[in-house]
């Protein structure tokens, strides 16, 4: 076994990796960039090594640095994690020349199933069977638009060298290809610098079935069963869990086999996933499966199989690069209840996903529970979401006996998930999980934009309970303020009761989210308090009760967390029963307004590259057209007009870097 390894990687996936080194006894180098200085994976490590600046290209995408780095500081292996070097053919043999491990298959089988088009083709010749497309080598605009033309639409059109949904487009119709061609050579450029795309038909019910594989460097290959990432957004996976349902054992085991068979065609070495693509009925019930690629790495979601095997895949990974046989051989395999994994990314659901930056003010994450409730995370309170890196927060894995038990454990495990400082997925999520074809289950990867309305929208109930507990948020809040005034235990500064000398206290307290909501407290004598809004009065209590704030209307009792931010003190979030909703205060002492009408002018949605201009000035538009293409995170976001107008100014230029809510165009209505 190795003594000393370096990991080539950054974020939630480099802790882990720490992690089983260290229960293994192996010790760990962490490498950092300029915005990682202070990041939890540099921590989670023995040692720690700078690599360069923010941006990948500067600093995780430097392989002949960090091979000289582990050189120098007399690491045997190298753990790519998954992205950055992970499926670097290149990289692979680079190590193997330095006489380091690379802790993943030979350089020979990345290669191999490192393009889309030659892995389907050496499927093809394996007779794996293959959705209906093209994968050939001819790029040719005229060419690939008479390939779809044939193929019949709808077809998706993928960046060859691809993953992680980027480079991907669906095209509905032939009128549209040549746009979103345009597009998705440009983002597969971005990401994988290799502009190749392959066309393919796009199946009306598709899931998203893979399978995991461990291969040993003795001739044994075993797959460690199924799982189903059908529920996605923008191609990217939300939510995965194993074994996938709805699935009969004679699938499941073709399924497993050819995914074996396919491992064992290019010699492979380590852990791997083989992905498909099954049609699914009405039902949701998979049938007929088709071979889409096979990731030459560890996956995001690894921790459900580990979950339902009992196994620790990098603990495998570890052994396998080592040289020493599979721990367990196919027929020693068993699966065992059910598993889920949810990812926490800051972004925003309610405005198409876009991702969101800044400092993690507040991060309140489930108690993990050994094989129960797990929390894989490479941030903590504090930290910034940056723009260089994938949004990532946290991932949420539960297990259960059966499928209904994970679901209600996860519902449960993510109502408890608090983060303020940033949008986050969270509560999309909770809806999400509660969902009727989730639950049934009934998937397939249309599922989040099949009940658009009802997954994706802004929280705005208002109810007296919640209304309620704002104000014993801010009452407590106000009350620790003036204890700040005096330290004295009795002096009267520390008493925030209400008192007064003839008669009750009488105050009105203002709320805004959608509209305002304004209530009135009466303070009578001590703690003896009611509340009113909207013509109803209550007797009211509350309290801290931890962390939570404990309040009383009448005779019912209860708990939820409210935050208030510090640097922002009139923004309280709420959070209760798995629902987030992020409310002003508005305080009768202090007059402030705000007259930014946004009209005219478009601001930037979040920072990123300009890396598409589609208009200039004088151009007329109308509400919808596309004016730009805004490059963050890898993924490409088209901005479009608001209102019918005229462009006046265009502000930035293609390839100019820009940040959140800098102003792009002005234009002038045109009503």
């Amino acid at each position: 076994m190795f003594t000393k390894v370096l990991i080539a990687n950054r974020g939630e996936i480099a802790c882990r990796i720490a992690k089983t080194c260290r229960s293994l006894g192996i010790k760990t180098v962490a490498v950092y960039s300029d915005a990682d200085k202070e990041a939890l994976h540099v921590q989670a490590c023995d040692e720690a090594i700078f690599i360069g600046g923010s941006a990948p290209k500067e600093s995780y995408l430097l392989g002949n640095q960090i091979i000289e780095q582990a050189i120098a500081c007399g690491a045997e292996a190298i753990h790519p994690g998954y992205g950055f070097l992970s499926e670097n053919a290149d990289f692979a043999q680079a190590c193997a020349v330095a006489g380091l491990v690379f802790i993943g298959p030979p350089a020979t089988a990345i290669m191999a199933m490192g393009s889309k088009s030659a892995a389907k083709s050496l499927m093809e010749k394996a007779q794996v069977p293959l959705v209906p497309g093209y994968h050939g080598d001819q790029q040719e605009f005229n060419f690939l638009h008479k390939q779809a033309d044939q193929i019949g639409y709808p077809v998706l059109l993928k960046a060859s060298a691809g993953g992680g949904g980027k480079g991907m487009r669906i095209v509905q119709d032939s009128f549209s290809f040549e746009e979103a061609l345009a597009s998705c050579k440009r983002e597969a450029m971005t990401s994988f610098g290799d502009d190749k795309v392959l066309v393919e038909k796009y199946l009306t019910r598709p899931r998203h079935i893979e399978v995991q594989v461990f291969a040993d460097k003795h001739g044994n290959c075993v797959y460690l069963f199924d799982r189903d990432c059908s529920v996605q957004r923008r191609h990217q996976k939300v939510l995965e869990e194993a074994p996938a349902p709805c699935m009969s054992l004679e699938l499941k085991q073709a399924m497993g086999e050819a995914a074996v068979n396919a491992a064992k065609a290019v010699n492979y070495e380590g852990a791997g996933t083989v992905e498909f693509i099954a049609e699914a009925d009405n039902e949701g019930q998979a049938g007929q499966f088709y071979f889409m690629e096979m990731n030459t790495r560890l996956q995001v979601e690894h921790p459900v199989t580990e979950m339902i095997t009992g196994q620790d895949l990098v603990e495998w990974q570890l052994r396998v690069a080592a040289g020493e046989s599979l721990p367990l051989m196919q027929h020693e395999l068993k699966e065992h209840g059910h598993a889920l994994e949810a990812r926490i990314y800051a972004e925003n659901p309610e405005n198409q996903f876009l991702p969101s930056t800044g400092t993690l003010f507040s991060m309140k994450m489930p108690k993990e529970e050994r094989g129960i409730v797990r929390v894989d995370t490479g941030v903590r309170e504090g930290d910034i979401i940056s723009p260089f890196y994938d949004p990532m927060i946290a991932k949420l894995i539960v297990w259960g006996e059966d499928r209904p038990t994970a679901l209600a454990r996860m519902a449960t495990a993510l109502a408890q998930v608090n983060i303020v400082g940033l949008s986050s997925n969270v509560a999309f999520l909770g809806r999400l999980v509660k969902n009727e074809s989730f639950v049934k289950p009934n998937l397939d990867t249309g599922l989040i934009p099949r009940y658009e309305s009802e997954l994706l929208h802004a929280d705005t109930q208002v109810d007296f309970e919640s209304l309620a507990f704002l104000v014993g948020g801010q009452l407590l809040a106000e009350q620790k303020a003036l204890s700040a005034y005096s330290s004295e235990i009795n002096s009267p500064w520390q008493k925030n009761d209400g008192w007064r000398m003839n008669g009750s206290c009488n105050r009105a307290f203002t709320f805004t989210l959608d509209d305002a909501h304004q209530l009135h407290i009466a303070h009578l004598d001590y703690f003896r308090n009611t509340l009113s809004y909207n013509g109803e009065v209550k007797r009211f209590t509350y309290s801290k009760d931890c962390e939570m704030l404990r309040i009383g209307l009448n005779a019912k009792r209860s708990t939820a967390c409210v935050i208030i931010e510090i640097i922002h003190p009139e923004i309280i979030h709420l959070f209760r029963d798995g629902r987030h909703q992020k409310w002003h205060y508005l305080n009768p002492l202090e007059l402030t307004h705000n007259e930014e009408d946004g009209i005219g002018k478009l601001t930037a949605p979040m920072p990123g590259r300009v890396v598409s201009i589609r208009v200039q000035v004088g151009d007329q538009v109308k509400m919808g057209d596309s004016l730009l293409v805004v490059e963050a995170m890898k993924m490409e976001h088209t901005i479009t007009a608001p209102i019918d107008g005229v462009i006046a100014e265009i502000l930035f230029a293609e390839g100019e870097q820009v940040s959140e809510g800098d102003q792009l165009i002005i234009f002038v209505s045109s009503t």
